[in-house]
């Protein structure tokens, strides 16, 4: 006889974060200098990135205006890097909702970090060179969130962008390809309710899906990157 299925009980959480990567955006500021953001809210459809951002922060403000960013993806290492700069904002004045939330305004981000800029190759944006994975990006498209809300309205922006260069520390390559990064050796740093946890060594259970070859997801992106001329 099977066991019965669990029951489960209705909650209203203020937050559904449930658990997704880390990302460092690098933007480029008015003044020619860059800003550096932490933030979670970001998934991945093949060459394509969507990213969910306070409309109030500068790294919203600095990728409208130029249309390019970095998106850094650091690993469990990196963590330290990135708490240090998770409640600090490019923003001046600090936007209402973060006064509230004891953040900081920061314009030397790199710096209280402790991360290393690199140039990027076709956007103006750098790359932080402890980052595992780094992913040149341009903005493909923009739209606003909860629209049906006259509160939220216009206080989130969801943008989409496409990559032009991908750069991996070369520990993470799959052994005999060329273009392909073993997820055995990738540790993303992942925020689930608003802290750090990692992934424990090793599948849990074999995939079906992982018997698919990687290559028939392949964008056309790809090949448009290719033609992408370095800045």
């Amino acid at each position: 006889m099977s066991a019965a299925p669990p029951t489960t009980v209705a909650i209203e959480p203020a937050i559904l974060y449930f658990g997704t990567p880390v990302v460092l955006i690098s933007t480029q500021n008015e003044d020619g200098t860059s800003n550096l953001a932490p933030m979670s809210s970001a998934f991945w459809l093949g060459w394509r990135c969507i990213l969910g951002l306070d409309a109030s922060s500068k790294t919203t403000e600095n990728l409208v205006r130029t249309g390019e960013c970095v998106l850094n993806l650091p690993s469990v290492r990196e963590v330290d890097a990135v708490d240090r700069i998770a409640r600090t904002t490019g923003s001046d004045p600090i936007p209402g909702a973060k006064q509230m939330r004891g953040y900081d305004h920061e314009k030397l981000k790199w710096a209280r970090a402790g991360l290393t800029q690199v140039p990027a190759e076709t956007v103006a944006p750098p790359r932080a060179a402890e980052c595992p994975v780094q992913l040149e990006a341009v903005l493909a498209a923009q739209n606003g969130f909860m629209a049906d809300d006259p509160v939220w309205k216009g206080g989130i922006v969801v943008f989409e962008v496409r990559i032009q260069r991908v750069h991996v520390h070369p520990s993470l390559c799959m052994d005999g390809h060329d273009n392909r990064i073993d997820p055995d050796r990738w540790q993303p740093l992942i925020m689930s309710f608003q802290k750090f946890y990692g992934l424990a060594p090793g599948q849990v259970h074999p995939s079906r899906l992982g018997e698919i070859e990687e290559a028939t997801y392949l964008s056309p992106d790809v090949e448009r990157a290719r033609s992408v001329s370095t800045a």
